[in-house]
């Protein structure tokens, strides 16, 4: 399949799948909905239209990928991918995920920014969460459930969440789980009849372990609760995940090829990396390949090895690519 919508939802791993998106588009001369006038996101947090998308006037109906950040909107998103496009998106444990937030997005949300930490933010929200600051707050709570279109201050009854749900599932054609990266990447590849090295991946976007907050018991069982919207969206398609897993491939194949993946994905790393690991911000060589900072989290990059031959480099290059860079690529392929 080369008509794909990927829904790239917030500090879900998801930057890792837009570098596979990239990648694919490219090995298969496919053309890409990018956001018009080179912003980086395809009118985030507004819902998003049709015109957010680089010369969709000229193009219409013609793109095959559609994966930056958007806050989903169907019946726009309809007008620009063809019918038979193919929808998937990717959830996190919302607990790590508002951990991770809030670190990533310290200075964005005032809710965040006035807190001491995540723990003290948890132990009474509403005291820095003020829903009239709702657009700037967006990253403090239920973020999955406002990137699928939804009110993320909504409140939290059963036949709202239902619906949703519903509507959701009706919506999108696989939901993956950030949790189990690679057996998701099994999944995709299994679901669009991709083979393997379309789904290898370096991690992109990545924080240095420094950076992480530890969270106290009380914090985790308050993001459940805080983030009630997210944690029902995130149970409900963390078993619909493993159901369809063991529908389609078996628990057998899967480690099969999970293990397949990470071999693979070895001897990419031996062949490309320098340190065959991601590595700080300081001791990135090259600076042009030098990944968005944000917050106080040291976002980690890759240092590529020397005398690769041409073809191998470009392979290692994409593969390492952070995505504003990958992007700036794309628009002088694309729109020159």
């Amino acid at each position: 399949k080369t008509n794909v919508m990927f829904l790239k939802t917030h500090k879900t791993a998801s930057s890792t799948v837009l570098n596979i998106m990239f990648r694919f588009a490219e090995r298969y001369n496919l053309t890409v909905a990018l956001p018009a006038g080179e912003l980086v996101h395809l009118g985030y947090p507004q819902t998003f239209l049709a015109d957010f998308v680089e010369e969709f006037e000229a193009i219409g109906q013609n793109y095959n990928i559609m994966c930056n950040h958007l806050r989903f909107n169907p019946s726009e998103v309809q007008k620009v991918m063809a019918s038979n496009t193919f929808y998937f998106s990717i959830l996190r444990n919302p607990i790590f995920l508002l951990e991770s937030s809030y670190v990533y997005y310290k200075d964005n949300a005032p809710a965040f920014r006035i807190s001491k930490d995540v723990n003290e933010y948890l132990a009474s929200p509403m005291k820095y969460y003020h829903p009239a600051d709702y657009k700037e707050n967006i990253y403090a709570r239920n973020i999955m459930w406002f990137d699928f279109g939804y009110n993320n201050n909504a409140e939290d009854n059963k036949k709202y969440i239902r619906t949703v749900l519903k509507d959701i599932e009706q919506n999108f054609h696989l939901i993956l789980i950030a949790d189990y990266f690679d057996e998701s990447m099994i999944l995709l590849k299994h679901t669009l009849c991709w083979d393997l090295d379309d789904v290898i991946y370096f991690k992109l976007n990545s924080r240095s372990q420094d950076t992480v907050q530890t969270l106290t018991p009380e914090s985790k069982e308050q993001i459940k609760a805080w983030c009630s919207l997210d944690w029902k969206l995130y149970l409900h398609f963390n078993q619909s995940f493993w159901r369809r897993i063991e529908e389609t491939i078996g628990l057998e194949e899967l480690e099969k090829e999970v293990n397949h993946l990470r071999t693979r994905q070895k001897e990419l790393m031996e062949t490309c990396l320098l340190d065959q690991k991601a590595v700080g911000r300081e001791h990135i060589k090259n600076k042009a390949l030098l990944p968005f900072q944000s917050g106080a989290t040291k976002i980690l990059g890759y240092n590529l090895k020397e005398d690769l031959d041409s073809r191998t480099l470009r392979t290692c290059q994409k593969m390492v690519m952070p995505e504003l860079q990958y992007m700036s690529y794309l628009y002088a392929v694309q729109h020159p």
